[in-house]
């Protein structure tokens, strides 16, 4: 089971540029990873000059038998290309002033996430060593054991295998060497000798630009920093905390995480499957849109080639025409022709001396003469050679076949706030954007909205609502609803609409008819038919009340009431009062005033 969850996690220890696990892997700013030694290449091939990520030479492994065989391989740059590249600016270089007035950033091609990442002025060397990540990747080899025997660095051949690796010196060494290199009474023979290794990493994570171990974590910048990167003027007022409360956080947080992962198994192995049958539906879905259209592409071509047929057609039997015509023409020339066959039958006619014969025989003959007489002299060809009235115009047929493409979803709807109200019911009102697809209906949701509640409530739907508005009903009182729509048509859902929060009212709306028997003036107010709204009627009584109310003068009150009667609890209703009305009042009256202002006798049913 170990080793099935090792193996696994190869493809997380593998550098995106050179395939191989990583060795001296470098953090970049955008959260991936990749080799010292393939991230200078990469630098290199797009002409900026990189750090040696060798050992130092005064490092027994720094001989050249001891580099990294990449290193080998790799093209050194020619001295001019060397030169142009120092005069650019890249690198650094005796003679070169830090910070000069046009200073040079290195920007780094990431093979993981495909983006420029910006390294700053000093390229790889301000880039952190990924330890962590060093020590997983040789615990990985140790475990699955693809790591083959480590030999020593120094012994002549044949090579012994090495037994002890040093820190200080970076190298591998088998005893013998370990004490030739280390010998007693020098300061090398204080070197902790540690186990074998290939790779090896300072005892600390060291700042890159500083070489001091970091102790503080910068989280506006989010990077690691040393004491002397502290104190700089980068970091004045950022938030900076020791690496210690840092790593405490991160490790609660990535422990909380990877415990929600692994608690949910089973729900990632459900949307796997779920995931796994969407590929099936997609494969099959894409196999069947291909036929669709390569059907519907041949049904055009079918079509066009039918009225091709059908067009060539007509102008073959159009050119037969004509040549037959002309043809016809000719033969009635060449007829006229000195050694033709009519001229000579007409001089051996006119030898004829019986007179009723040669009638006979000239009578026919001359009308064949006369025909050929006016062709030749009112000559014209009997076809018209041009076929100009048979040219196709086809460029409002090109330019669908040119715009012709798959049909778009309909865009999110815009909600019309200006038309929308609320009342005991919601009349939603939406258009589409201006270069929106069409849409066949579209789709209402809407939901109550709970501060108290714990979960969310389902979204409530209207379904293929035609139109651009719709009226939502049985909502509660004094809530408030929010709503989206989305169209729809043969390419399916489009996006939502934003949403939109409404209230509604605080009680239950009073709903009621203006009853037309009881008291105003019908020669100053008219109810309306459907009796929901009251208008002042033009003319002299409405100048004479106005005349009354403009001089102070007594005016009698016009009432128009409801045929509803509340007896108790709250209600709510509205009303729209034109602006140009004189004097409104909205009210509840009780219904004995109601009875003594009327002077209806206590027996006689009062208006509700």
């Amino acid at each position: 089971m170990i080793l099935t969850s090792m193996k696994n996690m190869e493809r997380e220890l593998v550098c995106p540029v050179c395939k191989e696990m990583y060795k001296q892997p470098l953090a970049l700013p955008c959260t991936h990873n990749v080799c010292h030694v393939c991230a200078s290449e990469v630098l290199l091939q797009h002409g900026h000059l990189y750090c040696d990520p060798t050992s130092e030479p005064t490092s027994p492994a720094a001989t050249p038998s001891t580099r990294s065989p990449r290193l080998g391989r790799r093209a050194v740059p020619k001295p001019d290309r060397l030169d142009r590249l120092l005069k650019s600016g890249f690198g650094t270089y005796p003679g070169r002033k830090r910070g000069a007035v046009h200073p040079q950033t290195v920007s780094f091609p990431c093979p993981a996430c495909q983006r420029d990442v910006d390294l700053g002025e000093r390229g790889l060397g301000s880039l952190f060593r990924n330890l962590t990540l060093e020590r997983v990747v040789e615990r990985y080899r140790q475990t699955i054991n693809i790591s083959a025997a480590i030999m020593c660095q120094f012994c002549k051949p044949p090579q012994l295998e090495a037994t002890k690796g040093c820190t200080e010196c970076k190298s591998s060494f088998c005893n013998e060497c370990f004490k030739l290199y280390h010998p007693w009474g020098t300061q090398k023979a204080q070197h902790e000798p540690t186990p074998p290794t290939l790779t090896f990493r300072p005892k600390g994570l060291m700042c890159p630009e500083h070489k001091e171990e970091v102790t503080h974590y910068c989280k506006t910048c989010q990077r690691l920093v040393c004491q002397l990167c502290r104190v700089r003027r980068t970091h004045t007022s950022h938030k900076i905390t020791p690496v210690l409360s840092a790593y405490q956080a991160l490790r609660e947080k990535l422990t909380k995480s990877l415990a929600y992962i692994l608690s949910s198994q089973d729900t990632v192995q459900t949307q796997i499957a779920e995931l796994e049958e969407t590929v099936k539906h997609t494969e099959v879905n894409g196999s069947q849109a291909k036929e669709e259209v390569s059907q519907l592409i041949q049904g055009l071509c079918a079509m066009l080639e039918e009225k091709r047929a059908t067009l060539l057609q007509a102008i073959e039997e159009c050119q037969q025409e004509r040549l037959a015509s002309l043809h016809g023409q000719i033969r009635e020339h060449q007829a006229m022709l000195e050694n033709s066959g009519m001229v000579g039958y007409a001089q051996e006619v006119l030898k004829e001396t019986d007179h009723p014969c040669f009638v006979q025989a000239a009578k026919q003959l001359h009308n064949r003469i006369l025909r050929a007489t006016d062709s030749l002299q009112s000559f014209r060809p009997a076809a018209n050679a041009s076929f100009s009235h048979f040219q196709l115009d086809v460029s409002r047929e090109l330019k669908l076949l040119t715009d012709l493409a798959f049909i778009r979803a309909p865009e999110a709807p815009v909600i019309d706030t200006q038309r929308t109200y609320t009342y005991d019911q919601i009349f939603l009102c939406w258009r589409l954007p201006q270069h929106s697809p069409p849409a066949w209906h579209y789709t209402v949701e809407f939901r109550k909205t709970d501060a108290k509640a714990k979960g969310l409530k389902l979204w409530q739907r209207r379904e293929e609502v035609r139109g651009t508005c719709a009226l939502v009903e049985y909502l509660d009182t004094d809530s408030v609803y929010v709503l989206r729509v989305k169209g729809y048509n043969k390419a399916g859902f489009g996006d939502y609409s934003e949403d939109i929060y409404l209230h509604t009212p605080p009680a239950p709306v009073l709903n009621f008819f203006l009853d037309n028997r009881w008291g105003f003036n019908r020669d100053r107010l008219a109810i309306s038919k459907d009796q929901r709204a009251v208008r002042s009627v033009p003319g002299i009584p409405m100048l004479f009340a106005a005349e009354r109310l403009m001089t102070s003068c007594h005016l009698s009150i016009d009432l128009v009431i409801g045929d509803v009667a509340i007896t108790q609890g709250k209600s709510y209703w509205a009303c729209c009062v034109d602006p140009s009305s004189y004097l409104v009042k909205v009210g509840v009256g009780l219904e004995s005033k109601l009875q003594e202002w009327f002077q209806v006798p206590q027996d006689v049913v009062s208006p509700r």
